[in-house]
């Protein structure tokens, strides 16, 4: 499959294809290369002048009042990359990197940067070619943009770098990559180093990463979540649309509509119609809609913030074009050049005016990647609260710890402190990253926004949730073995059918881990997932139905 890149205009369903490596060839129309072209030789102007232009012909950060020679350009350029390549940490994962490619080069094809369609060109071969830059994880603070790892992404496509090669690193001379893929090392003209490593795109992919891995654990917690209800034998009647739609959150209404379209038809729900001499469900049941529903909610504005970055142009300084370079110059929506504003952070040429400000600053992205934090937090945290409802035997009306033979089997005891124990490690990553702000560069960036970190401890949050809905899972399913023969509805006995397949029903105690693993593997690969996306007219995950 081909995309070609509509720069400003991706959409999630197609940063989700390039994050799955499903892409194929990523290409540029020629709208996009005229534009490229225009803002590429108002730079290549500003270089060749005698007054400083930031970023072009100056030093950077606390050195940018340094001047620096025509002469000296390139080498400053390319000692740029080689000085800010200093990451350390874990490779990003391969979909995380696949992200950042595409939205660099997405972003710098806007011609608002100032590059020439080279390098353009090379992130968009890289990415064709299946090419994975070694990028270390750690050592961004999400201001003046994700610096060291874009800085390490840049020195690969230099021929410099690294490569992940079947799993290790390799040296990217020694490693052949470029050669074998029949590109040439890209070598950097006035601008175009500063322009490759200024920018969010890291924290964007690792917060995409993040919203795109939740999504089959959040539609995985919903069928368990409903599970559990028929397990306890709760009632459906707290998901009655009326109650939902006095309020109006549209996260709790579309919640309240998967739990009723999951719990229909279940003979278990009719079996305790009459004769139950419970008023009212624990919250961790009939309050469902309302907690997770707030969570989608949460993510849904989070989708929104992130699909709004990957558009972006969030380097600096940027060229703005005079109308004079025609319509393909100035792209619609797109601002024209007009007067340069007073002031030492601009500088107008023939063609257009480059402006220095501050759109490297990833606040929105920490921000967003906040809010995830702790929707995923209280996603897994209630379903903690229903696997400690399960196993209280008082509560659920179940089996003591769900084994048939309490106190000679100890059951699921254990198997909920590892879900206490997941849900409070969660409760400490939620704490905000964006409020714990370090000046770097000599006080020059005095405000930064920790985005990257933001964003990259929202994976391990999401592996302890699957594991979490995992345990729940395991739970659940033996709850539902114990009401037998009645049966729950049509979707949740799919689920139920399907865990069956991998992990039978522990009657006695026996060696739980694997199955714990095995569970969670089902939430996270999207196989309980499956059970809500077949059911009919069901609202969308992302965008309120």
């Amino acid at each position: 499959m081909q995309i070609s890149l509509n720069p400003g205009s991706l959409t999630l369903d197609e940063l989700q294809l390039i994050h799955a490596g499903g892409a194929g060839a990523l290409t540029l129309g020629a709208a996009a290369r005229a534009a490229v072209r225009a803002s590429a030789a108002v730079v290549q102007r500003a270089a060749r002048g005698d007054a400083p232009v930031y970023g072009v012909n100056t030093g950077f950060g606390k050195l940018a009042s340094t001047r620096i020679g025509e002469a000296d350009l390139a080498a400053l350029q390319l000692n740029l990359i080689r000085s800010h390549s200093v990451g350390v940490g874990e490779p990003l994962s391969p979909p995380v990197v696949r992200l950042m490619l595409a939205l660099k080069a997405a972003s710098l094809a806007r011609g608002a940067s100032g590059v020439r369609e080279e390098v353009v060109d090379t992130l968009l071969a890289v990415h064709n070619a299946g090419l994975v830059p070694f990028v270390p994880s750690q050592g961004s603070v999400g201001a003046s943009g994700d610096l060291a790892p874009l800085a390490h992404m840049t020195l690969a496509l230099l021929g410099e770098g690294e490569f992940i090669v079947d799993g290790a690193r390799r040296p990217a001379a020694a490693a052949a990559c470029l050669r074998e893929a029949r590109l040439p090392p890209l070598k950097l003209a006035a601008k175009e180093g500063l322009a490759l490593i200024n920018g969010t795109q890291v924290s964007t992919a690792l917060a995409l990463h993040a919203l795109l891995s939740f999504e089959p654990v959040l539609e995985s917690a919903l069928v368990i979540g409903a599970l559990t209800v028929d397990a306890a034998r709760g009632s459906d009647g707290p998901f009655d649309p009326r109650i939902h739609a006095l309020r109006g959150q549209p996260g709790q209404i579309d919640v309240a509509r998967y739990y009723r379209a999951l719990l229909a038809g279940s003979a278990i729900r009719h079996s305790h119609l009459e004769g139950d001499d419970r008023v009212q469900d624990p919250y961790s049941l009939r309050c469902q809609p309302q907690v997770v529903g707030a969570c989608l909610d949460q993510l849904r504005h989070a989708a929104l913030v992130l699909l709004r970055e990957a558009n972006a142009v969030t380097d600096n300084p940027l060229v703005f074009l005079d109308d004079g370079e025609g319509e393909a110059g100035r792209p619609p929506g797109r601002p024209k050049a007009g007067r340069a504003p007073s002031g030492g952070s601009e500088r107008s040429e023939r063609g257009g005016i480059i402006l220095s400000g501050g759109n490297f600053h990833a606040e929105p992205v920490a921000l967003a990647c906040d809010a995830m934090a702790v929707a995923i937090a209280e996603v897994g945290a209630i379903a903690e609260r229903r696997i400690a409802m399960l196993i209280d035997a008082g509560v659920s009306r179940l089996p003591p710890f769900l084994t048939p033979d309490a106190g000679l089997n100890s059951g699921f005891m254990i198997a909920h402190v590892t879900a206490a124990s997941l849900a409070s490690e969660n409760k400490s990553l939620a704490h905000p990253a964006s409020v714990d702000s370090l000046p770097t560069s000599a006080n020059q960036e005095d405000h930064v926004s920790m985005a990257t970190f933001a964003a990259r401890r929202l994976q391990p949050m999401i592996t302890n949730v699957a594991r979490i809905l995992g345990v729940e899972l395991l739970a659940a399913a033996m709850g539902i073995d114990f009401l037998r023969p009645l049966r729950s509805s049509a979707p949740l006995e799919q689920a139920h059918a399907a865990l069956r397949q991998r992990c039978p029903a522990a009657m006695h105690d026996r060696y739980l881990a694997p199955d714990i693993e095995a569970a969670a593997a089902m939430v996270a690969e999207g196989s309980i997932a499956a059970v809500l996306r077949a059911l009919p007219h069901r609202p969308a995950l992302w965008v309120p139905a």
